[in-house]
């Protein structure tokens, strides 16, 4: 397994945002098998393999055909989850999703820690960090929580490329 802290002290990307729905209807949304079919903006399919919980595994199928499997690291019931993400067999991105209150509101904020350039110093990746990695996993995970806010408000499926393209996942 990969060293946590390691990667935690390189790049990261993060998005919060307001949920319109208790913190017990997210965790509901979030934890159910296939679960970025419902809300996921660039998700083509979603197969579960392994089934609830902290060594739980699925597919994820993105409109481009490009194929992650997903690989959970931590499992906290309504809280949230950590997941390493990737292409079979090879570099993984570590992935927090943390559910929480603030002012009385349910937030969800999803933090990636990407592969690209982690083995590199700062000082070298930072450019392409700042110019390119980091303002398309925040557009990314912009697109995401608000397919799930859309779902949960909605009750229904979040449309492909509901907010916008993506030039990686679309």
């Amino acid at each position: 397994m990969l060293d946590l802290k390691k990667i935690k002290s390189k790049w990261k990307a993060e998005y919060e945002q307001k949920i319109d729905a208790t913190s017990n209807q997210l965790w509901e949304l979030i934890s159910s098998p296939s679960n970025l079919e419902l809300f996921h903006p660039f998700c083509k399919s979603n197969k579960a393999i392994v089934w609830p919980g902290e060594k739980s595994i699925d597919e994820l199928i993105y409109l481009n055909d490009l194929t992650y499997i997903r690989k959970f690291h931590n499992w906290e019931k309504s809280k949230g989850y950590s997941l390493f993400i990737g292409e079979k067999d090879k570099q993984q991105s570590y992935v927090v999703w943390r559910i929480f209150k603030k002012n009385e509101s349910v937030f969800l904020k999803i933090t990636v820690y990407p592969y690209f350039l982690r083995n590199f110093p700062k000082i070298i990746s930072y450019l392409p960090y700042k110019l390119i990695v980091i303002p398309a996993l925040e557009s990314y995970l912009k697109s995401v929580i608000k397919g799930i806010n859309h779902y949960l408000t909605t009750k229904t499926k979040t449309p492909n490329n509901y907010f916008g393209h993506h030039k990686w996942f679309s």
